[in-house]
């Protein structure tokens, strides 16, 4: 057990950017990932306020819903595994946000508050390349302007950022040394110039814990773990069994070839493994 809790789990992501007491930190990160574009000086929580619409295994993904103190909704969510169209599910979710504002009655003028979407993905996803940071818009195609910016996607791509400590620029890069680390760290760095990666280190050490958040963090890393676990050995034996599947084709593609070459059953039997039922099969 290392001396942080893991961020990946359902339990440490709320515990770092999902309660009260930890607010200063989310403010921290987001500030920091929108620096140069606004400043952000105050949220509240949503999740409370809004039925959750998630079906998947929560031990592999979940989100931090809030509004900004100017009526933004930003959604936070962590992706621990790929899964199919998940830019698509992205979209969707980000739809039901925007959807949430429409007011009843003949008096709405349509007007809608910015909706952001934070993910960070721990797995290489399609169409991002090699960037750990991607940033989507709604485009004018011809005019490559900004068409609106009421939409915004940011997706961090974090087995592509691979800085060390002494080589992290800014307290953004900082942010994710930390995150992607934070379960093997014996110690919070930066916590002499940084009063929020101080408070971090508090939040985010286990000691720190009552006796029931403990139990509940351990069964949530070991619930995290298992099903990740399981999901490899999942993969690895689906890429056996195509690697057998695969031999198999060929083994009678080169019976085949030996028939028409005039061997015998046998012969060719011994030759690729096949059975001579199999072999005769071919014929």
């Amino acid at each position: 057990m290392g001396k942080f809790i893991n961020p990946f789990t359902d339990i440490g992501f709320k515990r770092i950017f999902g309660q009260e007491v930890s607010k200063p930190l989310l403010l921290d990160f987001l500030n920091n990932l929108l620096k140069g574009e606004r400043t952000i000086t105050d949220l509240r929580f949503l999740d409370k306020e809004q039925p959750s619409d998630y079906r998947e295994d929560r031990s592999l993904i979940y989100d931090i819903y809030c509004e900004t103190d100017t009526g933004e909704k930003i959604i936070v969510e962590m992706q621990n595994k790929e899964q199919p169209y998940f830019a698509d599910r992205c979209l969707y979710y980000y739809s039901q946000a925007v959807a949430r504002q429409g007011e009843k009655g003949s008096e709405w003028d349509y007007h809608i508050n910015a909706v952001y979407l934070v993910a960070f993905v721990n797995f290489h996803m399609d169409g991002l390349g090699d960037n750990f940071r991607t940033d989507v818009v709604l485009m004018n195609r011809q005019r490559k302007e900004i068409f609106s910016n009421k939409e915004r996607f940011i997706f961090l791509q974090l087995p592509v950022f691979n800085k060390e400590a002494d080589e992290c620029n800014n307290d953004f890069e900082r942010w994710i040394f930390v995150l992607k680390n934070m379960e093997i760290l014996d110690r919070m760095p930066w916590v002499a110039k940084n009063s929020v990666f101080h408070k971090l280190a508090e939040i985010g050490e286990v000691s720190n814990m009552t006796k029931e958040e403990r139990i509940k963090y351990d069964a949530a890393l070991r619930h995290f773990r298992d099903t990740l676990n399981v999901m490899r050995g999942a993969e690895e034996k689906g890429r056996q069994q195509g690697l057998l599947e695969g031999q198999r084709s060929a083994n009678q593609n080169t019976a085949k070839k030996l028939l028409s070459m005039g061997l015998s059953v046998e012969q060719i039997s011994m030759a690729t493994g096949l059975t001579p039922d199999e072999i005769e099969k071919l014929k």
